[in-house]
């Protein structure tokens, strides 16, 4: 009785031990719909420029065409049609590395490896400065927020010079850094502040309004730094280096707050990108872009500290950008392609009603009341998607019983066992022998089984004892079988026939054993003479 009492308790069904289980299958999230909403038009060819792309801007004034720099060339993009408006490429000398718009987005100014910053008038394509003093090859060029007559650039003389465009002279040479200069940032509060990061591994941020022109702070990334961009609060920095993207709090005094480590491989370049109210928030919110060398792109919500979408492309990624409008996003790869996404932007004015010539706005009828007596008050709220903070009671799933697991609730143990026996399926063979195991009734059934019956039992131990995964298990449990039913196997001409094709499979496994053993004999020392070498 006792022994029934505890076979109760057992849980059911019986599952494999041998087979692990994935749970791999997520639902897509509304912000996750939301990025995979970017995508290039059908009758749009993915973009090929000659070589890798070094950066991507946009314009800050609509439509928001962006330039992408590539080998000794800036192109300018229209947002609209996604193809090349203008080319820029007479006024360089060698390969383009930065380009910024600005403010009023008639000019641009682009750096090159010759050590030149140029500043361009975009419809014409004439060059109208031309800024020279870097010694090395120009990394970075940035327009502050508003200022439209000063500009700052970095390069690998390791020096951030601050220029004045209308006289063509240098105003400041900000030194600090160690090494290259290879990124920075214009501040989104203030026109005299801006970040620049160093493969010296440090962050800097400088304040034109200081009179020493030194830097007013300074934080380790810990790596060399790819990128740095500012986030729109002004308060925080984002930084780019390694494999990782962390998070600076300016206002805190250059305080870490966090860092992200979900790339592979060095991280290239980050960008800040706006989500609005179909992404499932109720407020638009900002993420950080970040694209690397293994071919992600990944997308951080810095105000949760969590990476909210992925997305994998077929080529080491350089640059990326994302337009003020959010309705474009640009990914430029190390081979010279142009993975532009776009989306629909919903025209809020086409939506709203005017009052013209006196007609007044059509208003809409007004729902209904839910009362008692109606259907609809006892089904209202079911299709309501659940806020992030409730909580869900799903219903439990139905699991389905297969046949070996109902005989096995019923104490049917040998019919459990040769149901399985028949369901040729040996991962549950060997659950449900384990099972019996465990019950103490394995050798029980044994001894009950016809001769049918333990041809077929036989018939798998003869297929399945010598794999790896069951071997441990079903060769014991064979010398138990051939013990027990030795005289019944005598009698019957079938039964010795699957005992000598046993005897046949062990020793041919015994005889490939012996040959690994050989082998692993010989290849041992030489694997020790090559190590002492």
């Amino acid at each position: 009785m006792a022994e029934n009492e505890s076979t109760i308790a057992r849980t059911f069904p019986v599952k494999p031990k041998l087979k692990p289980t994935s749970s791999n299958s997520t639902t897509p999230t509304p912000e996750s719909k939301y990025w995979r909403s970017f995508k290039t038009p059908k009758d749009i060819q993915t973009q090929t420029l000659v070589s890798s792309i070094n950066s991507i801007s946009f314009s800050p004034i609509s439509p928001h065409d962006f330039a992408a720099t590539h080998s000794a060339t800036v192109s300018i993009f229209s947002t609209q049609t996604l193809e090349p408006k203008t080319t820029i490429s007479s006024a360089f000398r060698d390969t383009v590395t930065s380009a910024s718009f600005r403010s009023d987005g008639r000019l641009i100014a682009a750096g090159d490896l010759s050590g030149a910053v140029q500043v361009l008038d975009l419809k014409t394509r004439v060059p109208l400065r031309r800024l020279r003093g870097h010694t090395r090859p120009v990394r970075v060029v940035r327009y502050p927020r508003a200022d439209k007559l000063h500009l700052y650039s970095g390069g690998d003389d390791a020096i951030v010079k601050y220029w004045d465009i209308t006289t063509e002279s240098k105003i400041y040479d900000l030194l600090g850094h160690k090494d290259y200069v290879r990124c920075g940032d214009a501040s989104p509060i203030s026109d005299d502040m801006f970040v620049s990061g160093s493969y010296d591994h440090t962050v800097k941020i400088w304040d034109v309004r200081v009179l020493n022109s030194s830097y007013v702070m300074e934080f380790d990334h810990g790596k060399p730094v790819e990128d740095v961009v500012y986030l729109p609060s002004g308060g925080l920095v984002a930084t780019a280096g390694g494999n990782s993207v962390k998070i600076w709090d300016v206002l805190g005094g250059g305080k870490l707050l966090y860092t992200m480590e979900s790339h592979n491989k060095t991280v290239t370049s980050i960008c800040v990108g706006k989500i609005g109210k179909d992404s499932g928030e109720e407020a638009q919110q900002y993420r950080i872009l970040s694209v690397g060398l293994d071919g992600y792109m990944k997308v951080f919500d810095y105000g949760k500290f969590k990476i909210t979408h992925s997305m994998r492309f077929p080529n080491p990624l350089m640059s990326v950008g994302f337009s003020p409008d959010c309705s474009t996003r640009v990914v430029g790869a190390s081979n010279g392609t142009l993975y532009i996404g776009r989306r629909k932007v919903k025209d809020s004015e086409s939506t709203e009603l005017v009052d013209f010539g006196g007609f007044r706005p059509v208003e809409e009828p007004q729902r209904r009341v839910l009362r008692p007596s109606y259907f609809r008050y006892f089904q209202r709220g079911q299709n309501e998607k659940p806020s992030e903070w409730d909580y869900l009671i799903k219903k439990p799933k139905k699991i389905k019983v297969a046949e070996h697991d109902m005989l096995l609730k019923k104490f049917m143990h040998k019919e459990a066992l040769l149901a399985s026996l028949n369901g040729k399926n040996p991962e549950n063979v060997v659950a449900v022998m384990e099972e019996l195991v465990a019950r103490k009734k394995l050798l029980r059934c044994v001894s009950n089984l016809e001769t049918e019956e333990l041809g077929l039992l036989l018939r798998f131990l003869q297929r399945y004892s010598t794999m790896p995964r069951f071997s441990r298990f079903l060769m014991g449990l064979t010398k138990k079988v051939v013990e027990m039913r030795a005289e019944d196997i005598k009698a019957s001409d079938e039964l010795r026939g699957h005992i000598r094709n046993l005897k046949r499979d062990v020793e041919e496994e015994v005889r490939v054993q012996q040959t690994l053993q050989q082998i692993q004999g010989i290849v041992s020392p030489l694997l020790k003479i090559a190590a002492r070498r």
